[in-house]
């Protein structure tokens, strides 16, 4: 897929309690090959790009949520217009894999194969949960958690919760 650029403004979900997106026209939708075709790499007025999705929005458009510490890096507000280019996701997961998750993986052969077969969400989930602290011993704390969980929850009945150890 060549990168799609364009301009669009910041908008608010109401009923996803005032989360901020991209808009994303419908023509742009069509080239990517449609809702959950690609994952994408979202990079907005070439300052800052994140791993994304598209949600569908109604019309044939669709949405790329923004998270307001994204907006304060890029110092933007809501109904900001905005430059977009997406690109296609290649990596393998979609997220960057943290380190202390990497290594725990290669160690840990039955938590890699249980990571493996996970659908791709949920990896996905997998790997922003531990990336997102900043301090290396929460991470590998999360990680261990997550793997040491999952290896306890039947093929087929993984999920959040459940890795989490809360039911």
């Amino acid at each position: 897929m060549k990168p799609l650029s364009f301009t669009t403004t910041i908008g608010v979900l109401k009923h996803l309690k005032g989360m901020h997106y991209l808009e994303i026209p419908k023509q742009v939708v069509t080239k990517i090959g449609g809702i959950g075709a690609k994952r994408l790499l979202c990079n907005v007025n070439q300052q800052l790009t994140y791993p994304a999705g598209l949600v569908a929005l109604g019309e044939g458009k669709a949405y790329i949520t923004i998270s307001t510490k994204r907006m304060k890096e890029l110092g933007v507000t809501k109904d900001d217009e905005v430059n977009v280019t997406l690109t296609e996701d290649v990596s393998e997961y979609g997220a960057d894999m943290p380190e202390e998750l990497a290594e725990l993986l290669k160690q840990d052969m039955e938590g890699k194969h249980r990571f493996d077969v996970l659908p791709p969400s949920v990896k996905r989930y997998v790997l922003n949960y531990v990336a997102t602290v900043k301090s290396q011993q929460l991470r590998i704390e999360r990680a261990f958690l997550l793997i040491s969980n999952l290896k306890k929850i039947p093929l087929g009945k993984e999920n959040f919760r459940r890795m989490l150890g809360k039911d």
